[in-house]
């Protein structure tokens, strides 16, 4: 049996550095990716097919639905994104780890579907400086702020349904724990014993 790559999910109010700790993560370890979500959105300026998403037309996204190529969908605006089920597997079974940046409905849909998933939540340091990161340049009037804010909060009281919470005051710290995390499901029983069986079987031999 191939040493499995494990699934992580990763939510987190818009603010709190999801993307950049994950970017950061991945870029420093060569046995971790991020999955690619299928999207119906169009393509931005600068984006690249199969790099942001998998850009599809509505069509292609249903008939996806209905033959259950998703391991989780959901309807944002007017626009639908789906994570491919046969991908995650397929790179699992390399045993290559998967992260996943969902939010929480979409972490429980992965958890009910693959229960050996650990989920992972981050949260700002504070409300000021979650309200500071999303005013951003400035350029956002009150409102705008005012309901992400809002969203943010929502988001933010479903952190207990998460296996680990990182709070993200320190980006070096949080980058730190975050990679701790990903070591310490490394180093469980079993995928050690499986990886280095021949060494366990001579030292005991």
């Amino acid at each position: 049996m191939a040493n499995l790559g494990t699934l992580y999910t990763v939510s987190a109010p818009s603010g709190a550095g999801k993307t950049s700790l994950v970017s950061a993560l991945v870029k420093s370890n060569p046995e971790v990716c991020v999955s690619v979500s299928h999207t119906t959105r169009p393509m931005r300026p600068g984006e690249v097919h199969g790099v942001n998403y998998h850009f599809v037309d509505h069509s292609t996204f249903e008939s996806m639905i209905e033959a259950s190529a998703f391991l989780e969908h959901a309807r944002v605006f007017s626009n639908l994104y789906g994570t491919s089920q046969k991908w995650v597997e397929e790179t699992l079974q390399q045993g290559i780890d998967v992260i996943l940046e969902i939010d929480w409905q979409g972490a429980k849909q992965i958890r009910e579907l693959m229960p050996d998933t650990v989920s992972l939540f981050i949260l700002p340091p504070s409300l000021a400086c979650l309200r500071q990161r999303l005013t951003g340049r400035g350029t956002d009037p009150e409102a705008v702020i005012d309901a992400r804010m809002a969203e943010a909060l929502s988001e933010m009281s479903h952190y207990v349904e998460a296996d680990y919470l990182i709070i993200n005051d320190d980006f070096t710290t949080a980058l730190a724990q975050f990679q701790a995390l990903i070591t310490s499901q490394h180093l469980r029983l079993a995928r050690q014993v499986e990886k280095h069986a021949p060494l366990i079987t001579e030292l005991l031999a």
